[in-house]
């Protein structure tokens, strides 16, 4: 017998009968109108499936909290490995089926609306689906934790814990109140398919089918403890015996006193050629699992690699663009023009503003070649996403649209089945919605000595969000294509409130971010809609998941800044630390180069970097001239397979990624997505999904099990030394430019 708060999602006899009434006036299509989705997911539903369980609450929540302190934990490492949802779906199977086998079936006040069992019935998909929504909200990570690094750990300012932790939960909060404007145009449409769902459907479809032992192989339950218990064992080498598998750069060996050879050969601080990484925290840190990315998306990520890294920044970096050579080849970091690093602390008044005075006598900022490059291959990408969703899916988005919005509107076989469930009201998200902007307005004028944004600036931010959610959310819906904003929203309040800059973070957390939660949000729905999980259930595990990982990742960010030394402070920390947040450094330059001094002295006409601009128009151009030569040959396949923005893109993540991140990822990708999906393909059907997923968590777990029993016990050897083994790689190679460590040219 189900409670009555389980079957809370469920309509009545009258309700469901009334609706079916109004569905004759529209027209049903039992096919969805996308063949993917046709062919991926099933058409059946069983309401009578318990959802609310005391197995899904348990799994659930203990799934969050555990993703959301891993993840936070590995954020301010130098390899800052990110374990997916995709762990906690796999290792909860076994779990969840042993807990229906032990668990006592005993049914507590039978008949009344508190009933309630620890037991009911075996574990179901439904439960499933519920517990890896749970896990998707510890997954995703609070993006508004690097203000928190960048304030308390670089910048050195006050920032108390009220509006840091009022900051992290409204910044993901925000996101409900877009989700909910806009859910009946993004979610009940068959036109809105969201292509990245149709993965975790074929996974849960696959979890749940009987699982019968291959001829001498293994069930996908026992192959990942196997890779589990592998990982583990296996990371104690890179992790703690023998640190140098980190990146082995082996070029550098040849000539140890050569700066052009290790520039050359490094794998952290140079262009990484032959360098790899023999760690899976390496491998996956930056742009995911290589065992999840397509062949086609791996060949675009390769060819844009090696465009940017062998030759766009070795030309730039010899012919002395912008005075290159005057600073590292491959760098993050802020410069003086005389090639030392720029000392930021010097330029920041005590309001934390820009002091003007002490900026004219310092000079102006200088960035490496690679990293000026970087921004304007990001401008690139950006138009180059535009221009390539308009000419390849410009069509099919405005016809699935017009289908979709329109006054005929069709509704599908998923819609029909979801609509026995009732819908979470419309009032639900207004209220969240006011009542988080106004908590916005309140934290940002009260705390507006730490926060510096004012009322006209969140309300700013809020309108860039509604006004993009939609467009992009069509794009993402239906090409699996997302357009940042990031680069927009930084340009935007840099120009216009310039010298100040946590509210430069703020207002791309807010105008930024918080779209992008809108469509996580609204990707779970989707997902919830394919699997016929009710909706104001789904919507109370993404609210109440929410919460728990905004709490876990606050305190345990605030845990790790007060128990690790000199944390991300890389002045300090030496250059082989596990602690040197990379992402967090970049953040900060970021905030420095947008916030605190402006993008008009940096790409406007008071910068050096002006001409970088004309990327924006580069990648406009770029996926036009693939579209024309598409057209000009259409017998030519592999003409279908160039796409500019992942091309343009492919280098995005660095830095705070290195060479050697991606040199390792690609060659895994390769492994995987070509030569054994190509020759193996029953193997990697069975289990490619399922080693990634054992593989991030075995690191993980032994990541943090070293870290707790023997930090601060080192073993000094050789192996353990310099990890990249190439020291000379980050020296400037200009005639009479002395940095320490480094041989004057």
């Amino acid at each position: 017998m189900a409670s009555r708060f389980e079957m809370e999602g469920s309509k009545t006899t009258e309700e469901v009968n009334r609706e079916h009434e109004e569905e004759e006036e529209e027209e049903i299509e039992e096919e969805s109108p996308v063949k993917q989705v046709e062919l991926t997911v099933p058409k059946t539903d069983d309401p009578s499936l318990h959802i609310l369980t005391f197995r899904m609450w348990f799994l659930g929540v203990v799934s969050c909290v555990l993703l959301s302190f891993v993840n936070q934990f590995f954020w301010y490492r130098t390899e800052p490995l990110t374990v997916t949802s995709i762990s906690a779906q796999i290792a909860v199977v076994p779990i969840g089926h042993f807990m229906a086998r032990t668990l006592p079936t005993r049914v507590f006040f039978q008949g009344s609306r508190f009933e309630f069992s620890l037991n009911r019935g075996p574990f179901n998909v439904k439960e499933h689906v519920l517990i890896t929504i749970f896990a998707n909200s510890g997954a995703g990570s609070v993006y508004a934790t690097h203000i928190l690094t960048a304030v308390k750990l670089i910048y050195r300012r006050k920032l108390d814990f009220l509006p840091a932790i009022l900051l992290m939960l409204t910044t993901q909060v925000l996101g409900f109140g877009w989700a909910g404007l806009f859910r009946k145009f993004l979610v009940e449409p068959g036109e809105m398919w969201w292509p990245s769902n149709l993965v975790q459907v074929s996974l849960f479809r696959a979890l749940h089918e009987k699982d019968k032992r291959l001829k001498g192989g293994t069930t996908r339950t026992q192959f990942f403890v196997l890779v589990l218990i592998s990982a583990m064992a296996y990371y104690v080498l890179p992790g703690y015996l023998f640190q140098m598998l980190t990146s082995f750069s082996w070029v550098c060996w040849f000539a140890p006193k050569s700066i052009l050879v290790q520039q050359l050969g490094s794998g952290m601080k140079g262009l990484g050629i032959g360098a790899l990484g023999f760690d899976w925290s390496v491998i996956s840190s930056y742009l995911g699992s290589p065992l999840a990315s397509p062949w086609f998306a791996t060949a675009n990520v390769a060819v844009g690699f090696f465009m940017v890294m062998y030759v766009m920044t070795p030309l730039a970096y010899w012919t002395n663009t912008y005075d290159a050579k005057t600073f590292p080849i491959f760098s993050s970091k802020l410069f003086m023009g005389n090639g030392s690093e720029y000392k930021i602390d010097s330029i920041v008044d005590s309001n934390f503003h820009l002091d003007r005075e002490a900026y004219s006598k310092s000079g102006t900022l200088h960035l490496s070649t690679f990293f000026a490059m970087t921004y304007g291959l990001g401008f690139a990408a950006l138009s180059a996403t535009i221009v390539h969703v308009l000419l390849f899916h410009g069509r099919e988005i405005w016809m699935q649209s017009k289908r979709a919005f329109g006054d005929n509107k069709k509704i599908d076989i998923h819609t029909r089945l979801m609509r026995r469930y009732k819908s979470v009201p419309q009032w639900w998200f207004h209220i969240i919605l006011v009542l988080n902007i106004a908590l916005i307005l309140f934290i940002c004028e009260y705390f507006n000595e730490s926060l510096q944004l004012p009322w006209w600036g969140v309300l700013l931010a809020c309108a860039i969000a509604i006004a993009f959610t939609l467009p992009i959310g069509i794009i993402a819906a239906t090409t699996n294509q997302q357009p940042g904003l990031n680069i927009i929203t930084e340009y935007i309040i840099g120009y216009m409130y310039p010298e100040r800059p946590v509210a430069n973070m703020c207002f791309k957390v807010y105008g930024y971010i918080s779209m992008a939660q809108a469509l996580t949000f609204l990707g779970d729905f989707k997902l919830g809609h394919y699997m016929k999980i009710p909706p104001r259930t789904m919507f109370m595990a993404q609210v109440v998941g929410t919460i728990i990982s905004v709490v876990v990742y606050t305190g345990t960010a605030w845990w790790l800044m007060g128990t690790i030394p000199d944390l991300c402070d890389a002045s300090k920390l030496p250059t082989d630390s596990p602690w040197l947040c990379p992402m967090d450094n970049v953040f900060y330059d970021a905030s420095v180069i947008w916030g605190l001094l402006g993008p008009r002295r940096i790409f406007g006409d008071q910068g050096v970097y002006g001409k970088v601009n004309y990327f924006f128009l580069g990648g406009a151009i770029a996926p036009l001239l693939v579209w024309l030569a598409h057209k000009a040959f259409p017998d030519k396949e592999w003409l279908r397979l160039i796409h500019m923005p992942i091309m343009l893109g492919a280098t995005s993540m660095m830095p705070p990624a290195t060479a050697v991140n991606y040199t390792s990822w690609l060659l895994v990708a390769f492994l995987s997505g070509y030569v054994i999906f190509r020759y193996k393909q029953q193997w990697w059907t069975r289990y490619n999904y399922v080693m990634s997923g054992g593989l991030d968590a075995g690191t993980a777990f032994m990541t943090i099990l070293l870290f707790l029993t023997l930090n601060g016990i080192s073993i000094d050897w050789w192996g353990n030394g310099n990890v990249d083994g190439c020291p000379l790689a980050r020296c400037p190679t200009a005639k009479g430019v002395a940095v320490a460590s480094c041989p004057v040219q």
